[in-house]
């Protein structure tokens, strides 16, 4: 059973919803029975400016909503994406938020991740993700090393740095996932060798690491017991969708490794990298797919200083 209290904090908390504003939930038969419990909150706070728009279940990640439903997500001031494939990466979402709208993106949801994850205490997410934010923005590259092998260099160019505010969506045009809890952006350069081992989007859980060797900000080699499986997924869009698309740090605390990338991928301690449209992030790779691989244990250095999961700065490397 979905708690009460969880509904209330992404209403309250996160998207600080107002009694005069009007409120969208955009879900699928899959996760209807999760979304109703969001539509009910809503109308008991905005009454008849509460709508539930079902759409077809999709068939991968960044995959854009039917053309009727683009036009509906330009016409409400609070927005939650409940559906099994995320619409975050997509043109109805990003047209929507540069028209004002409050978004958050919840793909894939369970009622367990929303119990452990969406209750939480938004202002210490919040500091957490400053000072990870700050000291990126501050830097030009960044390296993400693990035991298993990954080493992996990005230059951060003059790209924007998001996830400032942790889990507040609270402002003009402001979007994130729910649970949130990342900071991320789109590297201008990449390369180097990385083993994605906690886990992949279109995948799951992963029992063995997936090898990837990038080479000026593609992935060039794709090896290991699941490889098969991603490069089906990235081949059915094309070689565009080998481009590596973001880096993101976990910063949520209350997060843990199931499976779920909507989760995974904010578990502290983890980096992940993700493949293929990077629209959102300023890019200019238009592919309908954004795929994110998750790196367990992970050591971030900004500029050759390593920086913890609190954010502070460490030892020099």
């Amino acid at each position: 059973m979905i708690r009460k209290s969880a509904v209330k904090s992404v209403f309250e908390k996160s998207l600080q919803l107002k009694d005069n504003e009007s409120c969208l939930i955009v879900t699928d038969s899959n996760k209807r029975a999760i979304a109703e419990a969001f539509y009910s909150y809503a109308k008991q706070k905005v009454k008849d400016k509460a709508r539930l728009l079902e759409i077809p279940v999709g068939s991968h990640h960044g995959e854009d909503p039917p053309s009727e439903v683009v036009v509906q997500m330009l016409l409400y001031d609070v927005e939650l994406l409940i559906t099994t494939f995320s619409l975050s990466h997509t043109t109805a979402r990003r047209n929507a938020s540069k028209n004002g709208i409050r978004i958050a993106s919840m793909p894939d949801i369970t009622e367990e991740i929303i119990n452990r994850c969406l209750d939480i205490d938004y202002i210490a997410l919040k500091k957490r993700c400053e000072k990870i934010h700050g000291i990126l923005s501050r830097c030009s590259q960044v390296q993400v090393t693990t035991d298993l092998g990954t080493d992996m260099m990005f230059t951060r160019g003059t790209n924007s740095i998001y996830g400032q505010k942790g889990a507040l969506l609270d402002e003009y045009g402001a979007f994130g996932n729910l649970p949130d809890g990342e900071v991320c952006f789109w590297p201008s350069w990449s390369e180097g060798v990385c083993f994605i081992d906690a886990s992949m989007a279109g995948i799951g859980k992963l029992d063995k690491p997936l090898k990837v060797i990038v080479r000026d900000s593609q992935a060039v080699s794709i090896t290991g017991k699941h490889a098969a499986r991603l490069k089906a997924l990235l081949d059915g869009i094309g070689p565009a969708a080998y481009a590596i698309a973001e880096l993101g740090i976990g910063q949520n605390d209350k997060a843990v490794i199931t499976g779920n990338i909507l989760e995974d991928e904010k578990v502290m301690g983890t980096a992940h990298i993700a493949f293929g449209n990077n629209l959102s992030f300023g890019g200019k790779n238009d592919v309908p797919l954004h795929l994110d691989g998750v790196i367990k244990n992970a050591r971030i250095f900004a500029d050759g200083e390593e920086i913890s999961t609190e954010g502070k700065k460490a030892r020099k490397k």
